[in-house]
């Protein structure tokens, strides 16, 4: 489903560019330092560290994404090294790395407990972490129930949005990790709805696996309620879409 939306997907990216590049701020990596960027997409954070200097390593599940990171990446330096890996299981020894990130990705790994696991597994004493996670309640939360509604598919048995609640990321990662989390805003401008719909349609995977799958009829009225909801955002002569979300910095113990 992830890897549907192909290259495409880096605009969805560039949708949240401004969230993207405070986590690498606020990581901050020093030149040669060793990062992991989990569920990368197309690369955009892992390309915001390298720009840094440091030497990153960026894994998804989705083999249409990481052969768009790896195109969109060639330029940079240091090399990235781009890998077919899960949040769940990382290839990688015991603390491998000195910084983990993960922008709107691990998220969606179906165990959260294992994917928390994985990520403190991996980094090393005094190492840092740092997460941009959607949280219930706001733009995020309303576009999935959208999907699901027009989808028919049952949600999942945990909400990847439980990463959004501070107290859930605690549980998670407060055993290994001294923690700070912070609410963050991440604003979106478009035109218009459709302007919206013409980007989400090609390259959010989620919404075009589900495009696929619906008949003409169900299709117009998925994609009239799409415009209608982004429609809610207009502000002047566009629309201002703002777009809390967590941000996790943290130690490893």
């Amino acid at each position: 489903m992830w890897s549907h939306g192909g290259r495409a997907y880096d605009f969805i990216s560039f949708g949240i560019s401004d969230a993207l590049a405070h986590a690498a701020q606020r990581l901050w990596p020093e030149p040669g330092e060793k990062i992991l960027d989990v569920a990368t997409g197309t690369g955009w954070s892992a390309r915001n560290l390298a720009s840094l200097g440091a030497k990153v390593t960026g894994i998804d599940i989705a083999d249409d994404l990481l052969e768009a990171a790896r195109a969109l990446s060639a330029h940079i330096e240091p090399k990235i090294s781009y890998e077919h890996a899960d949040a769940e299981a990382l290839p990688f020894g015991d603390a491998s790395f000195d910084a983990v990130v993960s922008t709107f990705g691990v998220m969606f790994a179906p165990n959260q407990e294992r994917a928390a696991s994985e990520l403190a597994r991996v980094c090393k004493p005094r190492g840092r972490i740092a997460l941009a996670t959607w949280g219930p309640g706001d733009y995020a939360a309303q576009l999935f129930a959208l999907v699901g509604k027009h989808s028919g598919a049952p949600p999942p048995e945990v909400s990847p949005l439980e990463w959004g609640v501070p107290e859930r990321v605690e549980a998670l990662l407060g055993t290994h990790f001294d923690l700070d989390c912070s609410v963050e805003m991440t604003t979106f401008f478009a035109p218009d709805g459709k302007a919206v719909w013409s980007k989400f349609a090609v390259g959010f995977g989620p919404i075009r696996t589900l495009i696929d799958n619906l008949d003409d009829a169900s299709l117009a009225a998925f994609r009239e309620d799409f415009v209608a909801f982004h429609e809610k955002y207009r502000s002047g002569n566009g629309l201002r879409i703002d777009r809390k979300y967590l941000l996790t910095m943290g130690v490893r113990r």
